[in-house]
Order: C-alpha cells, then sequence, then structure tokens
C-alpha cells in the first residue's frame, strides 16, 4: 500500500512533530487544521492584549482562514475539496460559535456532504477558537 506525508509550503507551518497530511492508499488523513497564517504570528481574528491574552475573537474569520488552509493541504497533496469525506471540527465555545461555523460550513459544503463530528473542548495548542481534522480520497476509492 503506498504511503506518502505531504507538508504544504501555504498552510502554516505545524505545531508539533507532523505533517500537515499523511497519504495511506487512496485516503489523505489532515492533522489538526487550524486559522494561522504562514509565517506570521498573529492569528487571524484574534485580538491579544500585551502579555498575550485573548481580548476578542472573530469566529468567522477564524472558520474562513481554517477552510482556507485545508484547501491548501489538499490541492498540495493532490486531492481536492470535494473529496473530502469526513470532518472532525473542535470548537472552544459551541454555545457562541456553532450557530456561524454552521452558516460558514454550509457556503463551503454545497455540493459535497462529508460526514461531520463536532465537539467543544476546553482549548486547543493555541490562541485559537476552531480546528478541524479531515479524511479526504485521492483518486478513486474501490467499489465494495
Amino acid at each position: 500500500m503506498s504511503q506518502a506525508i505531504f507538508n504544504s509550503d501555504r498552510a502554516p507551518e505545524a505545531v508539533g512533530p507532523y505533517p500537515h497530511a499523511r497519504r495511506i492508499g487512496s485516503l489523505l488523513f489532515l492533522s489538526g487544521i487550524g486559522p494561522r497564517e504562514r509565517n506570521q504570528k498573529k492569528i487571524p481574528g484574534v485580538e491579544q492584549d500585551e502579555t498575550g491574552n485573548i481580548i476578542s475573537y472573530d469566529i468567522e474569520t477564524q472558520c474562513h482562514a481554517v477552510f482556507r488552509n485545508i484547501r491548501y493541504i489538499l490541492e498540495d497533496a493532490g486531492s481536492h475539496w470535494n473529496n473530502i469525506v469526513d470532518i472532525t471540527v473542535f470548537l472552544t465555545d459551541m454555545k457562541e460559535d456553532f450557530p456561524t461555523f454552521n452558516r460558514i460550513y454550509t457556503e463551503y459544503f454545497t455540493e459535497n456532504k462529508p460526514c461531520r463530528t463536532t465537539v467543544e473542548v476546553s482549548r486547543l495548542p493555541t490562541q485559537i477558537a476552531i480546528e478541524l481534522k479531515c479524511i479526504a480520497t485521492i483518486g478513486a476509492l474501490p467499489c465494495p
């Protein structure tokens, strides 16, 4: 079974020792992807005080940034947005952010309807409010 590791030159650098994605056969597994931008310290949509504490954040801005980063990784690994088959969503504030996330999600997934799980977490590795983990196909899946 073919295997490969992928790192996108357009997506933000990983915050740990892992690749952006790994291909096993015809499946592409993306690591958790957040809204950060490559070579930038400032997180899109996040306002911090002088000590680095979050003053406010814009979940809409972060959602669009996450989807852009996922698209970069998919394309650079040889896949496509419509090849996503499963998504796990991590939100730090389900009550406040889920309605906005869900509205934006429907803008991005008009034709493709991947399976999805959304969970609330108390914190993510950096000062972000959302992270997505995806599974996509590369090429055609074998028939059952």
